[in-house]
């Protein structure tokens, strides 16, 4: 009888195949780009999260100090500071933390010091970790240094570092730093709503409704993403201001403070929740709508049955990018907060209104995570979303129906008003010679050169900025997005290099800003040499806006199929080769979007640059602020609607260069 049991191969040591050179070239610009991404975004914030740690304190203990007779004869014996602290209670114990470069003047400690007296002094550390200064001479070990009353006085003690959770005490014990978090999170939280709801509303009647204008009312809800955040914030300055223009609308109330945030805020997230909004609307089944029709089902029931249920998913992700724009935010509760401190200020006012770095830090710590957490809930929700059209699936074509869409007309032009009167309020106040009082028109508010904002050098170093943060960006992100998408195997290295790409969204940009004067601004940093310079700012800008652009980019790499890299191989085609007349070719669209992404990003960012620039440096943004600090509100808005008009002007010459280029490109998407 013949055995028919299948025979069990021997099990032996797994053979992988060779990697060809396409495969190590991929992978090795993989490892270069995964690397530039940890120099320049996980290294800063390791420095930055090593420094929210860091505390400094006066150790009086570890000094000792000897004061002589008028003869100059030392009778007495050394006595610590810590030791005249308790005998006069001069630095009260919570006084006695500071920040790296915290003083401490030593004659607070004699109440009879003059420095006119022929008295000496003898001074010094009790162990190794103690350091003094002796005017700009920093003492350090344990000899004695004897000095005369008028030296005596220069004398200062430095504090002590150690490592603990100092900080976070100090910061969660002071009331109004504290407040900060509840003020960011109700602030985020009522924007957020106000934003989704305003938004849903407007890409409904978009898309829904048979209503005229829609492409006009389309380009008014972008017309925000061209404008730096703090420019609504001076057109509400000049609205509702102590003499604003409908000051008495308000009733009293200020326009200084979570009015004046929460407006702002609505203005400037407008369209990133539209966008969101709108793409989630445009993917509906009209079987459904015909079903609910076939049914009976009131319009209001299929609104909630059918329309909602589509769209959760794009609701839900809307809330989120609302709510990290807005408490991570600086520019606009900058210009218009008043009193009402929220994190993102906090930072700005510990950093370069103290010099409190430290603080700075636990700051930038806590303000981290609620961005994080709401972008980890995002893309889990993203995560957990399923396809919505099918094969079979009918696309949605709404039916005229008169008063409903003159009612979404009227809804429309509400909001296009609110976008559209804020930018005119700004223009009027750029034209206009002094506010109120002579409404003549005037150029002078554009005279730059005679304000304190860096002059029309920082507009010129802000399209500087934005066109090589075009360029290298796109180049960087778009081949980083190619590498990860196309590479063979290596599904470990590819998934680092995913995480990495999409941690810049959940990180705000003041965070990153702060994070890079920890890291570059070190002297012992082979990379010290770009601090202060063009190129920290471009290498800042890529990474803050990272993210948005490796999702563009991998969305359109997944539409080509693998099989163009297989017949590439099999005709011995190199993948560089590939690379560059196919794949380059093909997705030049998503190549051309991420270009005009990052260029107006650049023009309009505050808070990721706001640490980082130089005299030489300065930009169109931070002219903004700066202005608006001076109190030259009027040029600021100026410059602001410069800078409108700039980015205006790249998105039309984006779409005349986009049609040219795309003629002879993706003439094989029309055939």
């Amino acid at each position: 009888m013949t055995d028919t049991t299948p025979q069990t191969l021997p099990s032996g040591p797994r053979i992988r195949g060779k990697l060809s050179r396409d495969d190590l070239i991929m992978r090795g610009g993989m490892v270069v780009i995964a690397l530039y991404l940890i120099v320049t975004l996980i290294f800063p914030l390791y420095a930055m999260l090593s420094k929210s740690f860091s505390t400094f304190k006066f150790e009086l203990g570890q000094y000792e100090v000897q004061e002589s007779d008028e003869g100059g004869q030392f009778v007495t014996d050394p006595v610590t500071f810590a030791t005249l602290n308790e005998q006069l209670d001069v630095v009260p114990d919570s006084d006695l933390t500071a920040g790296a470069d915290g003083r401490l003047p030593v004659t607070q400690f004699f109440p009879d010091f003059s420095f006119r007296s022929p008295v000496l002094y003898r001074l010094r550390n009790t162990n190794e970790d103690g350091r003094f200064l002796v005017g700009s001479t920093l003492q350090t070990g344990t000899e004695w240094v004897e000095l005369d009353s008028n030296t005596f006085r220069r004398v200062q003690l430095r504090p002590v570092k150690d490592v603990g959770l100092g900080n976070f005490e100090n910061y969660f014990s002071t009331p109004a730093l504290f407040k900060s978090i509840q003020n960011s999170l109700v602030i985020a939280l009522i924007s957020t709503v106000v934003t989704v709801t305003l938004a849903f509303g407007f890409a409904y009647a978009l898309s829904r409704s048979c209503m005229r204008f829609k492409g006009a009312f389309k380009l008014i809800a972008m017309a925000p993403i061209l404008v730096p955040s703090l420019l609504p914030g001076i057109a509400l300055v000049y609205l509702f201001g102590n003499q604003g223009m409908l000051k008495e609308l308000l009733f009293g109330a200020s326009i200084y403070g979570p009015i004046g945030i929460v407006i702002g805020s609505v203005f400037f997230t407008f369209p990133h929740a539209f966008l969101i909004i709108s793409t989630a609307l445009a993917i509906s089944d009209m079987r459904l709508y015909e079903a609910a029709v076939s049914l009976r089902a009131s319009p209001w029931r299929t609104f909630w049955t059918v329309t909602i249920p589509g769209a959760r998913y794009g609701l839900i992700s809307a809330a989120f990018v609302v709510f990290n724009l807005v408490i991570t935010d600086f520019g606009l509760p900058k210009v218009i907060g008043g009193q009402f401190n929220v994190l993102a200020v906090d930072i700005y006012k510990q950093v370069i209104g103290q010099q409190n770095f430290e603080m700075g830090a636990v700051v930038s710590v806590v303000l981290v995570v609620p961005a994080i957490f709401a972008f980890a809930i995002d893309r889990l929700v993203q995560g957990k979303q399923v396809a919505l059209l099918s094969a079979r699936s009918v696309p949605y074509q709404p039916t005229p129906n008169t008063k409903a869409d003159w009612g979404w007309f009227a809804y429309c032009c509400a909001v296009a008003v609110f976008i559209v009167g804020l930018l005119a309020v700004c223009q009027f106040a750029a034209l206009i010679k002094f506010w109120p009082y002579d409404l003549s028109f005037s150029l002078r508010n554009f005279q730059f050169d005679r304000m304190d904002g860096g002059g029309w050098a920082s507009y010129f170093n802000s399209i500087k900025l934005g066109l090589l943060t075009a360029i290298f960006g796109t180049a960087i992100v778009f081949f980083g997005a190619y590498l990860v998408e196309k590479s063979n195997g290596f599904k470990t290295g590819r998934n680092l290099f995913q995480m990495f790409a999409m941690l810049p969204m959940a990180i705000p940009g003041m965070v990153l800003g702060l994070a890079y004067i920890f890291f570059f601004n070190n002297p012992a940093n082979p990379l010290n040499a770009i601090y202060g310079t063009m190129a920290i700012l471009v290498v800042c800008t890529v990474t803050h806006f990272y993210t948005v652009s490796h999702l563009t980019a991998v969305t359109a790499l997944k539409q080509m199929d693998r099989e163009f890299e297989s017949v590439s191989a099999s005709l011995k085609q190199p993948t560089l080769k590939l690379f560059s007349r196919v794949t380059v070719p093909v997705c030049l669209p998503a190549v051309l979007d991420i270009s005009i992404y990052l260029f107006v990003n650049a023009m309009t960012t505050v808070s990721a640059v706001v640490f980082l620039y130089s005299p030489k440096t300065n930009l169109a943004s931070i002219a903004v602020l700066n202005m608006d600090d001076a109190g030259d509100v009027a040029p600021a808005a100026a410059m602001g609607m410069m800078i409108f008009y700039t980015n205006a002007t790249a998105r039309i010459l984006h779409l005349i260069a986009s049609k040219g280029i795309l003629k002879r490109t993706q003439a094989w998407r029309s055939r």
